[in-house]
């Protein structure tokens, strides 16, 4: 019988991205890797439960949908969620920051100081600096400053990050231009609680962790282009997947739940949200992620960015 496995998602370690799966196994992805999984036959997908326990009647989920939680375990996953701000008495320190994901594109957030730069990374940042660092509440307070005198935002939809991401500025002091002019004028807010530890500017560039300067191709195992050339902007995004639906192509990129997959014709982009409560299968001649192995997609996809066509079914991309 086919071994069957269940996504846990997407997850950012200090090596690049890994799959995560259920049972504990995960997937490294260097770059030019082979991601190739077929959708089982007949499959549903069953809502993932909720801080870490099962859905208890394993409620079916729609295939657009990126949570893939039922509305009972949504609620549960969101009542104990630090975005949520429905924890008030968490010990740990948390960091303040301020992030960038494109021209115009700036937010302002928090993450636990023992995450280290994760959370960005989960984001699909490009660039971020810390502002400081202190208890939780005191870093709330700080994040909503920043919003209400800035005028930067808490989220940015991934729509709008991924349209982006190629044509972004090639040289990283123009990328962190927008995050250092904030981080000036921050800092010169009164109102900023006592118990924060303000940090110096210092800009963090994921461009090349994210592999967006097209190092999957220069010298790789893609080849024939030359070296810093950047990521082909995507042809296609998968809308959802499908029962017996076939994904499979090249990694190269990836950036927050998004891997960017060399395909057919172009690049398309599947959010690895997507995957998760769904039963996937190895496909032949890429089942096990290497190297080699033919293009194939035949899953529901869309045209990229805020302009979107109807979803279509594809055998092959163009």
């Amino acid at each position: 019988m086919d071994r069957v496995w269940t996504c846990s998602g997407l997850r950012w370690s200090g090596d690049g991205p890994v799959l995560a799966w259920q049972g504990g196994r995960s997937s490294a992805l260097p770059w030019g890797k082979r991601v190739a999984f077929e959708v089982a036959e007949g499959g549903v997908r069953t809502c993932v439960g909720a801080r870490g326990h099962a859905c208890p009647v394993r409620a079916a989920v729609p295939g657009r949908s990126t949570g893939a939680r039922c509305e009972q375990c949504a609620r549960l996953d969101r009542a104990h969620s630090v975005a949520a701000d429905t924890i008030a008495d968490d010990p740990r320190p948390y960091h303040v920051y301020l992030a960038w994901f494109g021209p115009g594109m700036t937010k302002a957030g928090i993450t636990a100081v023992e995450r280290g730069p994760a959370r960005l990374l989960e984001q699909g940042a490009i660039c971020f600096s810390w502002l400081g660092t202190g208890p939780l509440m005191a870093a709330r307070r700080t994040e909503e400053l920043l919003r209400a005198a800035l005028g930067v935002p808490d989220r940015i939809p991934y729509a709008a990050k991924r349209a982006v991401r190629s044509a972004l500025p090639s040289d990283a002091a123009e990328r962190a231009a927008e995050i250092r002019e904030l981080h000036g004028r921050a800092g010169a807010l009164p109102g900023w609680p006592e118990s924060l530890e303000r940090m110096p500017f210092g800009p963090v560039d994921h461009v090349g962790v994210f592999g967006l300067d097209g190092r999957a191709f220069g010298g790789g195992p893609l080849g024939g282009e030359a070296p810093g050339k950047r990521v082909p902007g995507p042809v296609a995004e998968v809308s959802e997947l499908v029962a017996g639906g076939v994904v499979s192509g090249a990694l190269v990129a990836a950036a927050g739940p998004d891997l960017h997959l060399a395909a057919g014709g172009g690049v398309v982009v599947l959010d690895t949200r997507l995957m998760t409560g769904w039963e996937l299968r190895p496909v032949p001649g890429g089942a096990d992620g290497e190297r080699g192995g033919g293009d194939r997609l035949t899953v529901p996809v869309r045209r990229p960015g805020p302009e979107r066509g109807a979803a279509g079914v594809q055998d092959g991309l163009f």
